[in-house]
Order: structure tokens, then C-alpha cells, then sequence
């Protein structure tokens, strides 16, 4: 530790007589920010020696290291991170979509984890590796009280590599034991590709993983190939994003050779950069609606964003995560890296759609409320405006999904996932994904099946009846208001019989998906939801309206936010 101690000392001096011999060139802001440097990196030694040694329990350098690195990095932002050797593959997996293992999706259920979606042709599928069976042991250890990620990272590994999974399935009498082979997994950025009707396509793109343009690219040329269309819906929606150059070749598909799509600017004026469209668009004509929500972040934003500027298409749902931020993968000592924030992006009008506060957000990590003081104003190129500050706002804004109380706790307490387990092993066929639905029936088996099953919740009426409740025997005041609190809880006091009537169609859904996931898997649940997704349903009334497609890429055109917002500016 002397030796590491009498090195930075000589670093520190080192650096001095450099940057002072060439005092003609920089100004005294380097020579002071590089002092800092090597001062601060002797200081963090020196403490990082003396806690080591004299700390009065044993320490671990590695742990200690790390959440002191994590916590340096937090004060940043929260994309700049530190990804030591150990994750390098769950990174490798962000970026490419490639991993070593079983291919199958996990969860927590109690003491167990169990499979909720093996990919189908992968490993666990082709092993008959099914949705609900519970994993008890591998390679002859038990499980029991092992977390997710403990579990995944097992069952991760070189491909051609075997593991010997015990597996509890509902209905079966005896553990069944499974030999699994694995494989290199590659989960598509494109998972799915079809036709809403006879004219309208639908492409659902879930990452920006390496060839996500490709794949893009080759399901509109073959929705094109086989159909008539008169528009495409591209589903952003809950796409974290990945690759900026991965999300200049999914714009490419839509928009011509030579546009510029995004620009990134930072601290190094040496790494700015201008990122053009290089191949000529597969269709620069069609009709054309992008899905976002709140989960769609990054390359996500860069693709809405540019379309909406380009007024090449439209945009459906609900103010985007804003993330428009650059990530820059660095290697340190010892195979470790660090992903650092290296620069902001700008889309076509010149907006950038960062949030300007990273820690004032939504429950969902999504845009809070950003001050209308702070958003600016940009234009299209056809002249409409749009803002930055915040997310990209759709041009059809739609209020989002919200699950009711009872479908929640039924999701949460597995009681739909149980039920799909239960129907699948009674059922060995079912209609199509898009076809089928429960009957009157079923949906009563399923009443009785979750009749002795703990689902309850508290509403938020309950919770601040409890509240007021509290906050009154606290003062003394309870006494007073015993006889109307008691009349108003009996009032509110939610009955779950009456909320599953209530809610019957939103649970029927629920159950539907599920359901069909377990014989046509995820393309299967993606096409089960059609029918009830407002936001798709609404891109697809566009697409075949031409009057109201043109109007909204109009220079006129401003929805209600929009509005209010210019407004205020006024």
C-alpha cells in the first residue's frame, strides 16, 4: 500500500511538470482540475488503507470498493455505472440479446422459483420445460430459499453445456427430472410481426440490440411481400432502448438515405457527431404510427422523436421516459468497466428530451411534472411545435391503462398465473391466440377457484379513512368522530365479490393472456391482447382515416397539451 501510496505522489508531480511546461497551451482551470485529481485519488488511498487496517471488524476491499464507486457514480446520474467483471455478461446481454443458457423466463414464488415463459424453440421448451413448474433442485441441489438471480445465473452457462434440473409440475404425483442442454440464447429485438386486418401491419420491437435495424427492416419487407398495407403500427411501448447507431437503422427503414436522425454534444467537442441515415428506406411512403408510453426510454426516444420532427408519422400514447442521455462503455483495471454519461442527443428540431430533473419522478422512473417555464419550444419540419425538457409527447395522447385494485392483487398473489397452470394441464388444446376466449363457465370455475384464496387489498379510500383515523387519535379528536367514522368505512368498505363482478372483463383479459401463453408463448400473448388494447386499436383508426392522419401532420395541428402549453407561453 506504501508503494501504491508513493506512486500517486509521483503521478501527482509527474502531471504538475507536464501541464506547467506547457502552460502556453492550457489554462490554469487544467493544472488546478488535474492537481484535484491526484490530490483526491491520495486521499481516497490513504482512507481506503486505514479502514482496511484498523477497522474494527474484518472488511471486504471488494464490497467496501464497490459501494463506494456506486455511491460516487449515484451522485452523477443514473446511467453512469460501474460494471464489474463478475456482470459482464447480464451487460453483454443488454447490448446483444446473447447469453449462454436454458432460455426461459423466472420468478419468485415463495420458497421456490418457478418458470412463468420458456422462448419458445430455445432449450426449455424443447425439453418440455413448462410455464408454473416449480425448479426444487439442479444438478442435485436443493433450491428451496434461493432468490431469482441466484437461480438465473446457474442455469446460465456455456452453450453445449448440460444441467439436471427436479421439477414439481401441478398435477403430476412425482418430481420429473429434466436433462437441458444449453444453447446460445439470442432474444430478438423484433419478437413479433403480423397483420391487424388486411391492411394494416404490426411490428413490436422490444430492444435496441445489435441488427434491431435488420430485423426491422425484414419484417416491413415482409409484411410488404405478402399484403396490401395501407400503414404500419411500430409498438415502442415499454422499450428501454440499447444501441444509438441500432436506433438510426431502425429510422432508416421509414426515412431516405442522407437525413440527419440524431445528434450527440459533450464535454469533448472531439467526440460530437452527426449520425446521417445510410441506406435508402425500405418504404419512405407508408403510413406509419409509433406506440410509446412511459417505458419507452433512449433509442426509443430517438426514433419517436425523430419521426414525430421528420412528420413521417404519427405518434400514439402516452409522454415517453425521457432519456436523452448518451452512455459510453469504458474498460478499467482488471476486466472491469465503467458506463459513463458522455454526452447529451438532440433530434432533428434541434429539442432535446432528457427530463431536466433526474430525481423528481413518477412511481414508474417515467417524466414527472416538468415546469412549463423550463420547457422550450422547437418546430418540425413542417412547422409544428413540440417541447423538450421532458419526454416526447405523443400527437394522440391517450390516457394509460390502469389495472383496478383486484386485478393487481390477483396478479400479484400468482392466483392468475395458478389458475392458467391449472386450465393448461386439464386442457391440451385450445381455439388461436386471437380467437380465444373463456367461456361463462370457466370464468365461474375460476370465481370458485380463488374463493378460499387470500387476494385481499386495501383501497386508497381505506388507506386514508386509516389515516384520518390515526391522525385524530393522536389529537385526542377520535372520540368525537367515532359515529361518522364507523358509518363512512362501512360505506367504502370494498366488497371483493362485488370488485370482481365489477371488474369481470378486465380480468378475463388478464386470464386470457395468460392463458394462451402457455400454448402459443409470447407471440401468443402479444396477439391474445389485440383485441383489448386501446392505444393499438386507436393507431390502426388513424391509419385507415386519411383526412385525420394528414390533418395531424399538418402545421395547425396541436393536441390538448399542446395547446395549454402554448398558451401559457403566450
Amino acid at each position: 500500500m506504501n508503494k501504491f501510496k508513493a506512486t500517486f505522489r509521483k503521478l501527482r508531480i509527474y502531471i504538475l511538470i507536464v501541464v506547467v511546461a506547457g502552460g502556453a497551451f492550457v489554462s490554469y482551470s487544467f493544472v488546478d482540475n488535474y492537481f484535484e485529481v491526484s490530490k483526491n485519488l491520495d486521499v481516497f488511498a490513504t482512507l481506503f488503507r486505514e479502514i482496511n487496517i484498523y477497522y474494527v471488524d474484518e472488511t471486504d476491499p471488494g464490497k467496501l470498493m464497490k459501494k463506494g464507486i456506486d455511491a460516487m457514480l449515484e451522485s452523477l446520474d443514473p446511467y453512469t455505472n460501474y460494471i464489474p467483471e463478475s456482470e459482464i455478461e447480464d451487460y453483454r446481454f443488454m447490448t446483444t440479446g446473447q447469453y449462454g443458457g436454458i432460455g426461459a423466463l423466472i420468478r419468485q414464488k415463495g420458497d421456490y422459483v418457478v418458470v412463468t415463459d420458456p422462448y419458445e424453440g430455445y432449450p426449455a421448451q424443447k425439453a418440455d420445460l413448462r410455464a408454473g413448474d416449480e425448479i426444487l433442485e439442479i444438478d442435485g441441489k436443493p433450491t428451496k430459499g434461493k432468490k431469482t438471480d441466484e437461480i438465473s445465473k446457474i442455469l446460465k452457462g456455456s452453450p453445449k453445456t448440460q444441467i439436471k434440473l427436479l421439477i414439481r409440475r401441478y398435477g403430476e404425483k412425482n418430481p420429473i427430472e429434466k436433462i437441458i442442454t444449453r444453447e446460445e440464447i439470442k432474444v430478438k429485438s423484433v419478437p413479433y410481426y403480423g397483420m391487424m386486418n388486411n391492411d394494416i401491419g404490426y411490428i413490436r420491437l422490444t430492444g435496441f440490440t445489435e441488427d434491431a435495424g435488420n430485423q426491422v427492416k425484414e419484417a416491413l419487407a415482409a409484411l410488404e411481400e405478402k399484403n396490401k398495407l395501407k400503414g404500419v403500427v411500430l409498438d415502442l411501448r415499454g422499450n428501454p432502448g440499447g444501441l444509438l447507431n441500432e436506433a438510426v437503422n431502425v429510422t432508416n427503414v421509414f426515412i431516405d438515405k442522407g437525413q440527419d436522425i440524431v445528434s450527440t454534444k459533450g464535454k469533448i467537442k472531439d467526440l460530437d457527431k452527426t449520425y446521417k441515415t445510410l441506406n435508402p428506406a425500405v418504404d419512405a411512403n407508408i403510413k406509419v404510427a409509433v406506440l410509446i408510453n412511459s417505458g419507452s426510454a433512449s433509442a426509443s426516444e430517438i426514433v419517436s422523436g425523430t419521426i414525430q420532427d421528420l412528420d413521417r408519422g404519427i405518434l400514439v400514447g402516452q409522454r415517453s421516459f425521457g432519456k436523452g442521455l448518451v452512455q459510453t462503455t469504458r474498460p478499467i483495471s482488471y476486466n472491469n468497466q465503467v458506463k459513463i454519461t458522455t454526452a447529451k442527443y438532440y433530434v432533428p428540431s434541434g429539442r432535446c428530451i432528457q427530463a431536466l430533473d433526474y430525481s423528481h419522478r413518477n412511481e414508474d422512473g417515467s417524466v414527472g411534472k416538468v415546469p412549463d417555464s423550463l420547457m422550450s419550444p422547437f418546430k418540425t419540419k413542417v412547422g409544428r411545435t413540440v417541447y423538450d425538457g421532458g419526454g416526447v409527447l405523443p400527437d394522440v395522447v391517450l390516457d394509460a391503462t390502469k389495472y383496478s385494485n383486484i386485478s393487481l392483487s390477483l396478479l400479484n398473489k400468482n392466483l392468475i398465473f395458478d389458475f392458467a397452470t391449472i386450465y393448461h394441464s386439464q386442457h391440451p388444446t385450445i381455439a388461436t391466440a386471437r380467437d380465444f376466449t373463456l367461456t361463462e363457465q370457466e370464468f365461474t370455475d375460476f370465481v370458485n377457484f380463488i374463493a378460499d384464496k387470500d387476494y385481499d387489498y386495501t383501497t386508497r379510500s381505506e388507506k386514508a379513512l386509516e389515516d384520518l383515523k390515526k391522525n385524530a387519535e393522536d389529537e385526542k379528536y377520535f372520540s368525537d368522530v367515532k359515529n361518522e367514522y364507523e358509518a363512512l368505512h362501512t360505506k367504502i368498505e370494498h366488497n371483493k365479490k362485488d370488485d370482481i363482478s365489477k371488474n369481470k372483463e378486465e380480468i378475463r383479459h388478464l386470464l386470457e393472456d395468460e392463458i394462451v401463453s402457455r400454448y402459443y408463448f409470447q407471440n401468443g400473448r402479444t396477439e391474445a391482447a389485440f383485441d383489448h388494447d386501446r392505444e393499438l386499436m386507436k393507431a390502426i383508426d388513424v391509419l385507415h382515416d386519411p383526412s385525420l392522419y394528414t390533418s395531424i401532420l399538418s402545421s395547425t395541428y396541436k393536441n390538448a397539451v399542446q395547446e395549454e402549453l402554448d398558451k401559457k407561453k403566450k
